[in-house]
């Protein structure tokens, strides 16, 4: 009786042992994985309060941020577009417009790990310009791309309704970058792309090619042997021409006309033009080339747009033409941090060969309205530009189409809880080529504030949560909650070619939740707290935003702002 009085005592402590130690674990668990509410990003460019609307008009860029090498279809009244995603995940965000003006983002086509695997690639790896077709003959959707990440190269994927998924990629067989499908008349399919000339023929660095192939539609591939280089170099190699790529056909009145980016996309970027009786070739190039470009004009200019080029046409709703291209909008310092935009002009395609009308001028900020059209940007669901503020209490089951993780899935790492969003934390800093527990947001102003409540108590000094403003894993800057001892601290941390230096930190007291603040106008960032959320109180001194700017991080991306949590930490307050 007595031994059975003495199990019983032991069985009663250990339970009560186990429930404490299972009670401490969640505690530390939930502590230990911020939420993050009110979020709110606002815009406040000069160029727009400068230029507002009046009737009749639209802002372009279209797609403000980093929404690069824009391509576009049309089925009836539809538009489809898509633009690269490099090592974002999910991948080529797509989104669907009646009148070229009005967009709504209805997910990303390549949304599966299946579809995307870019778990261990640079963030300017992964995807690359892609390229959308609808194929009247079959009733059916092709996205074809390079995704430079999970051993896929060259891929296409499938769909007879954009609005409900994707296929599994289809790997071609052939290199190269830049590849777009065109679909005859007569049924008949052809891929062309970007490739490097033939062996030992190479004259020039940036001396490249654009190869076209007979496509099989029921196999899904290109037919072998049916290879050959319609370009080389570009519109006249005595010139040494560099970079010519993103090529896309279209058929016209009986001709067939090859569209290409020239100059690479930097400063010497343009669209070039060619004509053929045969979508095989050959090719001859325009006389008026280039069709588009920013390259001509003072660096000084106002309101500069720059890098203009790798465009798509499609013919809109008035039965005028219309070219979606990349461009950049640099700051005062000439720094490109809100990356490659999506803009849009009208094509004048009235004689043999088309023309973007203003777009060999300095470009405008803003456009007139095709006929009959209304302006809805920002309302109804349409995607907004101009200045803009959105605002996330984060109640929804799915994240906004416009949140984004970074070498995987969103879902992985977020849940939507009474008090917010909690990001369980990987043991991985923004450092590493791995999946972050960080939840993006583009940068898609010169001026703007980034401001979230966060809620958190680390238990240590691994632990680290708030805001990252990251252009790639070598160049960030990380403005989180940490430990040292048995303090809680605020830093901030500037990452510059993979080196890393704190700026500043402070003391910190958690017990409630705080307000954290990015702010930047122009080149100069601050980044601020509040423990009362009203007051804000600047961490250090203004910074400069160089190290988020592609001039000086070198990549394809532009700043991406990022609701950050890690449990690998390796910056320490002072």
């Amino acid at each position: 009786m007595k031994k059975a009085k003495n199990q019983k005592t032991k069985t009663i402590l250990l339970t009560a042992a186990f429930t404490a130690l299972f009670s401490l674990t969640v505690f530390s668990q939930a502590t230990n994985s911020p939420v993050f509410s009110n979020f709110v990003y606002e815009g406040n460019d000069k160029v727009y309060t400068d230029n507002p609307l009046k009737p009749g008009e639209f802002y372009n860029p279209i797609l403000q941020g980093c929404y690069p090498d824009p391509a576009i279809t049309r089925k009836g009244d539809d538009y489809y577009l898509v633009c690269s995603s490099f090592a974002m995940f999910p991948g080529v965000p797509i989104f669907h417009s009646k009148d070229l003006v009005n967009w709504t983002q209805i997910g990303h086509v390549l949304d599966r790990t299946s579809q995307l695997k870019v778990h261990d690639c640079g963030i300017s790896a992964g995807i690359y310009a892609p390229a959308i077709k609808y194929n009247p003959n079959n009733d059916t959707f092709y996205m074809i791309t390079t995704q430079f990440s999970g051993g896929f190269g060259n891929i296409i994927v499938k769909t007879k309704d954009p609005m409900k998924g994707w296929s599994d990629p289809i790997k071609l067989k052939f290199d190269g970058i830049d590849p777009s499908i065109f679909f005859d008349e007569d049924g008949k399919a052809y891929v062309v792309h970007n490739d490097a000339p033939d062996s030992g023929k190479e004259l020039y660095t940036g001396h490249r090619v654009i190869k076209v192939w007979e496509y099989d539609i029921e196999k899904d591939q290109v037919i072998a042997g049916t290879d050959k280089i319609i370009v080389d170099g570009g519109v006249d190699l005595s010139k040494k021409p560099i970079w010519i790529e993103a090529p896309h056909i279209y058929k016209k009145n009986g001709k067939y006309y090859l569209m290409c980016a020239e100059g690479g996309t930097g400063g010497w970027h343009s669209e070039v033009i060619f004509i053929s009786d045969n979508p095989m070739g050959p090719y001859k190039p325009a006389p008026g080339n280039p069709i588009l470009t920013q390259r001509h004009f003072p660096k000084d200019r106002n309101n500069k747009v720059d890098w203009a080029g790798h465009a798509d046409l499609v013919e809109g709703p008035d039965g005028k033409y219309y070219g979606v291209f990349l461009a950049v909008r640099p700051n005062e310092n000439d720094r490109v941090n809100t990356g490659r935009e999506t803009f849009i002009l009208p094509v004048d395609w009235s004689g043999v060969f088309p023309v973007f009308e203003n777009g060999l001028i300095p470009m405008e900020p803003k456009l007139k309205m095709p006929k009959g059209v209304e302006n809805k940007t920002g309302k109804d669901g349409f995607f907004p530009n101009g200045n803009f503020t959105f605002r996330d209490d984060f109640t929804s089951e799915k994240p906004d189409y416009r949140w984004i993780g970074l070498r995987g899935p969103r879902e992985e790492f977020i849940s939507v809880t009474k008090k917010g969003l909690q990001i369980n934390p990987f043991p991985v800093n923004i450092k590493e080529v791995k999946p972050t527990s960080t939840l993006f947001h583009r940068q898609q102003h010169s001026n703007f504030s980034f401001t979230t409540t966060i809620q958190y108590t680390p238990a240590s000094e691994k632990d680290l949560a708030g805001i990252v403003c990251l252009q790639s894993e070598k160049f960030n800057y990380v403005f989180g909650v940490t430990m040292k001892g048995n303090d809680t601290y605020l830093l901030l941390e500037r990452t510059e070619r993979g080196h890393s230096t704190i700026v500043a930190s402070t003391k910190i007291d958690v017990r409630n939740p705080i307000r954290l603040q990015v702010k930047a106008v122009g080149d100069n960032y601050d980044f601020s707290y509040s423990a009362n959320r009203t007051d804000f109180v600047k961490l250090g001194e203004t910074v400069s935003g160089d190290i988020l700017s592609t001039n000086v991080a070198g990549g394809f991306t532009g700043c991406l702002i990022g609701l950050y949590a890690t449990s690998a930490n390796d910056a320490l307050p002072k």
